[in-house]
């Protein structure tokens, strides 16, 4: 069983900044990601990476977030800038160890404008 427990959300002003974090309980996970769901939307991709580095955007975010990974911590981050309202949403980190997909609880973030 892996455990994701994510950070880092919040509220912030259109054109601002924010950085989310989630720890995996274990090591060994292959790619790590985000996503993130609006109200009333459907789950969608944010941004990927895998355990060798290769990175993942969807063209939504491209040139503004950048996802980062730390093996010594088991952790990723997402660095989000240049936020705008329509950013708006749960986002949840997700794992997948072996071909299961685990997924965090979820954090929030609501950009205003």
């Amino acid at each position: 069983q892996v455990q994701l427990v994510e950070s880092g959300g919040g509220l912030v002003q259109a054109g601002g900044s924010l950085r989310l974090s989630c720890a995996a309980s274990i090591f060994s996970i292959g790619t790590m990601g985000w996503y993130r769901q609006a109200p009333g939307k459907q789950r969608e991709l944010v941004a990927t990476i895998a355990r060798g580095g290769n990175t993942n955007y969807a063209d939504s975010v491209k040139g503004r977030f950048t996802i980062s990974r730390d093996y010594a911590k088991n952790t990723i981050y997402l660095q989000m800038n240049s936020l705008k309202p329509e950013d708006t949403a749960n986002y949840y980190c997700n794992a997948d160890l072996f071909g299961v997909m685990y997924w965090g609880k979820g954090t929030l973030v609501t950009v205003s404008s």
